[in-house]
């Protein structure tokens, strides 16, 4: 990622991050941490971090996103800026189901947003949100920018929710004009060092595709993510920003230079699968994952390099550092042959599938 210095920065003394048990949130209060500007960072959640262990520096608060705990915690820290990382998506395997995942992203934000409307020291309010904000289907523009509304609600749960937390941060605005606003709509992370439903996708050895589509993705590397996240607090970007690497890879030429087999599957039965929460070898798959399959997502991030002066890598160079970190990349003759040969048993068994009933004319008695 290239960028520039930016002037007018007003690094806060004291920051609050939620969601620390997961990687995101993990990552980002170490940087924080890091930060000589900053004097204590604290970090949020209602479980222990899982995995790699949370930064010493960071102060760890186990409670849950609930409007009392949060009013005390924010005040008797004079917590300046709140960062929510606590959102979690479908295939996160502590999501705990919709009801759940719904509970925590919908009405968790809700609480944390009261909160902080009776938090006197607050200045700033950074929110991670996603490009699944603009849902999915075919009537959809080329490209998205900041300002385009969905063209239909989507059909996706973690999608409903981002739309539904971006609302009650424009609430929060008007409310509490005097503090700052920052809503990160990021595309999916990639890289070496991300695990997400996307890179245990594209992961395995034999991957399904939509028959018939071929949709453009957009990747932000997660490295990049991180430094803007941090940019977010230690410097002042009030307003919405699309977070993406430029340039766009087909779902096809993923899966190529993933040195994967891709098998194309009808739309419906990967639906099926995403209703049922079933999966393909262990790979889960949500709404909001399958209608970016069907119909891909390319946004414009023209404001966020002008806002930020910061260039995140390009979507294929992204991608490429990620193809270093899974290894056992066929060779292309090799994924071709074996494509071919998926493809002629396809039509094999369409071939053998007995016909259906003859249909009687409507005019002749049966």
């Amino acid at each position: 990622m290239t960028n520039r210095p930016v002037s007018g920065t007003h690094p806060p003394r004291v920051v609050l991050v939620t969601g620390v048990s997961r990687y995101l949130g993990a990552q980002v209060a170490a940087r924080l941490a890091a930060d000589s500007r900053i004097e204590r960072v604290f970090g949020l959640d209602d479980r222990e971090p899982a995995g790699t262990p949370l930064d010493n520096r960071v102060e760890f608060v186990r409670a849950g996103l609930h409007q009392a705990e949060l009013v005390t915690v924010l005040a008797a820290n004079r917590v300046e800026t709140v960062i929510h990382l606590a959102v979690a998506s479908a295939a996160d395997p502590n999501a705990g189901g919709r009801a759940a995942m719904k509970e925590q992203n919908v009405i968790g934000t809700m609480q944390l947003l009261a909160a902080c409307q009776q938090a006197p020291e607050l200045h700033k309010v950074v929110f991670r949100s996603s490009t699944a904000a603009y849902g999915a289907s075919f009537r959809d523009p080329a490209v998205f920018t900041e300002d385009t509304e969905p063209r239909e609600t989507p059909r996706g749960g973690f999608a409903r929710d981002v739309l539904d937390i971006e609302g009650y941060v424009r609430g929060f605005r008007r409310r509490r004009p005097d503090v700052a606003a920052t809503v990160l709509r990021f595309a999916p992370f990639i890289g070496r060092r991300a695990n997400t439903s996307l890179t245990r996708y594209f992961s395995r050895p034999v991957v399904p595709t939509v028959l018939g589509r071929d949709p453009r993705l957009q990747f932000v590397h997660v490295d990049d993510a991180l430094e803007i996240l941090h940019r977010a607090v230690t410097e002042d970007h009030p307003g919405t920003f699309n977070v993406a690497g430029a340039g766009v890879i087909t779902l096809s030429q993923a899966v190529r230079r993933a040195g994967r087999i891709g098998v194309p599957v009808p739309e419906p039965g990967l639906s099926a699968l995403g209703r049922g929460g079933g999966g393909w070898g262990g790979a889960n798959f949500s709404l909001d994952q399958l209608d970016l399959f069907v119909h891909g997502r390319v946004v414009d991030t023209g404001r966020l390099i002008r806002e930020f002066g910061v260039i995140p890598r390009p979507t294929a160079v992204a991608f490429e550092d990620f193809l270093r970190g899974i290894g056992g990349v066929l060779p292309r003759d090799a994924i071709a042959a074996a494509e071919q040969r998926i493809l002629a048993g396809l039509r094999r068994s369409r071939e053998r599938r007995p016909a259906g009933p003859a249909q009687v004319p409507a005019h002749e008695p049966p």
